[in-house]
């Protein structure tokens, strides 16, 4: 029971469909599957995540060259970038805060 709940959290499916477009959103939210930092910042969010736009960096090449543009060469995620300003692994109390002033 417990590999089933780890694996939905891991699941892409848990992260929500933005349907703004990034420039309309908030923040947008690079992130992967499996990363245990982007689940947590996903449960933190909660619904308030869904103001954001988030990008998988493995199925888009050009959002992994984003990451690794502000992250010192790195795919480190999550990366959010809010107002223009990216933020790698940024606190997701702090980003929660952030996007429900949104």
């Amino acid at each position: 029971m417990i590999f089933v709940a780890l694996a939905a959290l891991a699941s892409p499916l848990v992260f929500p469909r933005s349907t703004p477009a990034p420039a309309d959103a908030p923040a947008i939210i690079y992130w992967r599957p499996g990363c245990p930092f982007c689940m947590r910042l996903r449960a933190t969010l909660g619904r308030t995540g869904r103001k954001a736009h988030w990008i998988d960096i493995w199925s888009d090449p050009d959002a992994a060259a984003a990451v690794r543009a502000v992250a010192n060469g790195n795919e480190t995620v999550p990366t959010v970038i809010l107002a223009g300003v990216p933020h790698v692994n940024p606190d997701p109390l702090w980003l929660r805060r952030e996007l429900a002033a949104a």
